[in-house]
């Protein structure tokens, strides 16, 4: 099971988190925390719904509006994927560095940027290197 798996009904999802089931309700047609439907179309909460209620608690215990907190949960959403798009660009960059030496272009040291031949390597180690994709 992972964290998307939808277990909870209303019930218990708003017991874990401590609200009223109608709140939760509220939550659901202001788009806050939108659980999955099943056919009969009752509402099932995954554990990450459980903790996007929670931190709606507390920001709202804290004085922020709930178009205020509908924003910062999409925020919140927006910067974790794209942190994982970061690190997908991360690693892709790496494997086709790391499958393709010698394709430098030129590095920057004490003596300025100089150019650099496929293989060449920098004089100091301590040089920033630049790669070239092909």
């Amino acid at each position: 099971m992972s964290q998307d798996t939808p277990l909870f009904v209303i019930s218990v999802a708003a017991e874990l988190c401590g609200m009223h089931p109608q709140t939760l309700r509220q939550y659901d047609r202001i788009g806050l925390v939108s659980p999955t439907r099943t056919s009969g179309k009752s509402r099932r909460y995954t554990m990450q719904d459980v903790a996007h209620l929670r931190e709606v608690a507390r920001l709202s215990a804290e004085g922020v509006s709930l178009e205020g907190i509908r924003r910062v949960l999409e925020l919140v959403d927006q910067n974790t994927a794209l942190n994982a798009r970061v690190r997908d660009l991360e690693r892709e960059l790496a494997n086709q560095v790391m499958s393709q030496p010698g394709n430098r272009v030129f590095a920057a040291g004490e003596q300025g940027v100089i150019r650099l031949n496929p293989g060449q390597r920098p004089e100091r180690s301590g040089s920033v290197v630049l790669w070239k994709r092909r």
